[in-house]
């Protein structure tokens, strides 16, 4: 039997923001071998009931189908989508890279930024910290390039996803 090739899905899930829900979902993950590459978690109703989760992981078309299926068993998760699946959706993130440089690599530090349409959050006379959102891959680019320049720190926020249209997680 021939086995898939590992993919990507962003799995979006709407949870009751309670002590522990995030616990439950992180636990069950690491506990059946599934890898976490993104996860962002925010409350997204005007009382704060609700939080949205948003889950990068890898697998073959099974095993997705089986965290699917797993996460929404836990009680706290109201809802399950598979944004990959589901069809066309926005996945953005945001960092922050510290660039430590004089001279030409600063100079090239800054032309790439602007090229990048990252912001320059904080400068000093040795230092930059940029900040740039955008698709996984534009981040990863922009930070490959700065390796070279100075890189010495970076902090990201993980994916934060919807869907395209007037599609939302509830009418999916």
């Amino acid at each position: 039997m021939q086995q898939e090739a590992p993919g990507s899905a962003v799995i979006s899930l709407l949870v009751d923001n309670e002590s522990g829900a995030l616990a439950r979902i992180v636990g069950l993950f690491s506990g059946r071998g599934y890898n976490i590459q993104s996860l962002t978690v925010a409350p997204v109703d005007e009382h704060g009931v609700q939080s949205r989760v948003n889950i990068v992981t890898t697998g073959s078309l099974a095993d997705i189908r089986q965290i699917k299926a797993q996460v929404a068993r836990l009680v706290p998760v109201s809802r399950v989508v598979d944004l990959t699946a589901e069809g066309p959706h926005v996945a953005r993130e945001m960092a922050m890279i510290k660039v430590v440089s004089s001279g030409e690599p600063r100079t090239e530090a800054l032309r790439i930024a602007q090229a990048f349409r990252a912001r320059a959050v904080d400068t000093t006379a040795t230092s930059f910290v940029f900040e740039l959102t955008g698709s996984t891959d534009k981040l990863d680019s922009f930070i490959e390039l700065m390796r070279p320049l100075g890189l010495v720190e970076v902090s990201r926020t993980g994916v934060a996803a919807i869907c395209r249209g007037p599609q939302t997680i509830q009418s999916l």
